[in-house]
C-alpha cells in the first residue's frame, strides 16, 4: 500500500512537470493551425465575399496570433504548476501588458490601413496623409498604455492630473512644434489641399503635394526635386490649387496673324486645329468646344487667343507643343502668315 501511494505520488509529480509543457506546445500547435489553416480560408471567404475591410484584419493578425497562443499557453502552464502564486500573478500582469502592448500595436496598423483604404475609395470626409495616420496610431497607443497602466494598478486619474500639469511646461518649450501640429490639422481637415494636388505657392515654387505631416508638407516639383515647407508657414501662405473645383482647367494660347488675313478664314482653321489636337493627343478634353477671341491690334499683327481645356495642369505643356507644331503647318498650308516683328533703327552720323 505504501509503495502504492509512493508510486501514485511520483506519478503525480511527473505529470505535474509534464503538464505545463504541454499546455504550451498545444498552445503552440494551435496557433499554427489557426494561422496555416483557418485564417487562408477565412481571407478567401472574405475576397469572394469582396469584404476588403476583413482581409485588412486578417492579414493583420496573422503574424502575431502564434505569438498570442504562447502567451496564452505560458499563462495556463503557470497557473498549473508549482510555481508561487505570487510570481503567477506578477508574470500574468506582465504577460497581459505584452498583449495589450501588441494588440494596440497591430491595431494602430491596421485602422491606418483601412483609413487609407476607405478615404480613397469612398472619398472620406478625412484626407488620407501621415498626420491622420499617425493621428490614429498615437490615440489607439495612448488608450492602450492607460489600459496597460490600468492592468498594473497604477492610478490612472491622479496620473493623468499630473501629466495635465506638466503639460503646460511642455507645450510652453514646443511651441513651435504645436504650431505646425495644428497647422497641419487644419490644412488637412480644411481640404483646401489635398494629397495629389497641384498647387503654386506665393514664392513661386509649384507642384504636386505628396504628403501632409505633423511638422512639414512635401511637394514635389517637375524637375523632381522636393520641397519642404514647415506647416505653420504652409498654412499661412497664398496658395493657388490648379485642382480646384476641378482637376480641368483652360489652356489660353497667344496667336497672332498678319493685318491682310481673312479673319473668318483663320478662325475655322484655328479650331480646327485646336480640335484635332483635344481629340489625339492626351490630356486634352475631347468634348470640349475650343474658342477664338480677337483682342487686339498690335504693332505687327492682329492678335487673339486660342482657348482649350486639359484633363489636368501639366496636360497643358504637351497640348501647346503640339498645338502650335500643327498649327504653324496647317498655317502655311492655307496660306496665312504670322508676321515677324520688325524694327527699324536710324544711325545719325557724328557732326
Amino acid at each position: 500500500m505504501i509503495a502504492n501511494l509512493a508510486s501514485n505520488v511520483a506519478m503525480s509529480s511527473w505529470w505535474m512537470q509534464v503538464l505545463p509543457c504541454l499546455i504550451v506546445g498545444g498552445c503552440f500547435l494551435l496557433g499554427v493551425g489557426v494561422r496555416m489553416f483557418l485564417l487562408p480560408r477565412l481571407l478567401r471567404l472574405a475576397s469572394q465575399t469582396r469584404r476588403e475591410g476583413s482581409e485588412v484584419v486578417i492579414r493583420a493578425i496573422r503574424g502575431p496570433v502564434i505569438f498570442w497562443s504562447l502567451m496564452a499557453g505560458l499563462y495556463l502552464a503557470m497557473k498549473c504548476s508549482k510555481v508561487p502564486v505570487e510570481a503567477v500573478d506578477v508574470a500574468g500582469r506582465a504577460l497581459k501588458a505584452l498583449w495589450i502592448f501588441s494588440v494596440a500595436w497591430v491595431g494602430a496598423n491596421t485602422f491606418a490601413q483601412l483609413i487609407t483604404h476607405y478615404t480613397s475609395k469612398w472619398q472620406l470626409t478625412l484626407p488620407t496623409t501621415s498626420l491622420t495616420q499617425n493621428l490614429v496610431k498615437g490615440a489607439i497607443f495612448v488608450l492602450g498604455a492607460l489600459m496597460i497602466l490600468d492592468s498594473l494598478g497604477v492610478q490612472i486619474g491622479s496620473l493623468l492630473a499630473a501629466l495635465g500639469i506638466g503639460s503646460l511646461a511642455v507645450a510652453l518649450g514646443l511651441q513651435d512644434t504645436l504650431a505646425n501640429l495644428f497647422a497641419g490639422m487644419y490644412v488637412t481637415l480644411s481640404k483646401n489641399i489635398l494629397v495629389g494636388d497641384y498647387i503654386k505657392l506665393e514664392s513661386g515654387q509649384e507642384g504636386w503635394v505628396t504628403d501632409i505631416g505633423w511638422r512639414a508638407t512635401k511637394i514635389q516639383m517637375l524637375s523632381n526635386n522636393v520641397v519642404i515647407i514647415p506647416n505653420a508657414k504652409f498654412g499661412q501662405s497664398i496658395i493657388t490649387n490648379y485642382c480646384l473645383p476641378t482637376r480641368e482647367l483652360a489652356v489660353l494660347v497667344e496667336v497672332g496673324v498678319d493685318y491682310a488675313s481673312d479673319l473668318d478664314m483663320v478662325e475655322r482653321v484655328t479650331c480646327e486645329v485646336a480640335r484635332e489636337v483635344m481629340r489625339t493627343v492626351p490630356g486634352g478634353v475631347p468634348t470640349f468646344e475650343p474658342v477664338v477671341r480677337y483682342h487686339g491690334f498690335g504693332d505687327f499683327a492682329i492678335q487673339f487667343t486660342v482657348v482649350m481645356r486639359a484633363k489636368e495642369f501639366v496636360d497643358q505643356y504637351l497640348l501647346i507643343h503640339e498645338f502650335l507644331k500643327r498649327l504653324h503647318r496647317r498655317y502655311q498650308q492655307e496660306g496665312i502668315v504670322i508676321p515677324s516683328p520688325i524694327k527699324a533703327v536710324q544711325f545719325k552720323a557724328a557732326s
